[in-house]
């Protein structure tokens, strides 16, 4: 076995003892939430001087993902909340990327679309922050990519439904 990232996930003698079968798991939560906070960190670095953050570039692709979603369904896509997701699409409405938009349905709901220029915009950077995320998985072979996709996918649909 390779050596883990310290101190994140080591257990002390005492964590050890409470965790007991729990232990690999603990570590396994302990390394993903570090990752998670560095990727995130990295991703915002890149996306700093077109004046976005990696949740509004992650809002963006969602809304382009699923056409013209609700609020509520961003909410849900993004594990956040329906406050947090209305503060994100005006930010990116001001940047001119994003639409908020009245649903023809329902007069109470909002969906969001991209605009011309949000949907430019992150075209033109996808090359670019691909090659530098396949360099921040560079360490892990394209088979082991695919088997830690699997894998963080079935703990994703385990957690996905958890309140």
């Amino acid at each position: 076995m390779s050596e883990t990232i310290k101190p994140f996930a080591d257990l002390t003698d005492e964590e050890l003892q409470v965790a007991g079968t729990a232990a690999d798991a603990v570590r396994c939560f302990r390394l993903i939430a570090y990752t998670a906070q560095k990727l995130r960190y990295l991703f915002d670095r890149r996306l700093r001087e077109e004046g976005l953050t990696s949740q509004q570039g992650f809002m963006l692709t969602v809304v382009r993902i699923c056409g013209r979603p609700t609020l509520g369904e961003v909410a849900a896509a993004m594990s956040t909340t329906h406050q947090n997701v209305k503060q994100v699409a005006v930010a990116l409405e001001r940047k001119g990327m994003l639409r908020i938009v009245p649903d023809e349905g329902d007069a109470r709901a909002r969906r969001l679309e991209a605009t011309e220029a949000g949907q430019r915009g992150w075209q033109h950077r996808n090359a670019e922050d691909y090659a530098a995320i396949a360099d921040w998985f560079a360490a892990l072979s394209g088979g082991e990519q695919e088997e830690l996709a699997q894998l963080l996918s079935r703990v994703a649909r385990t957690v996905r439904d958890v309140r």
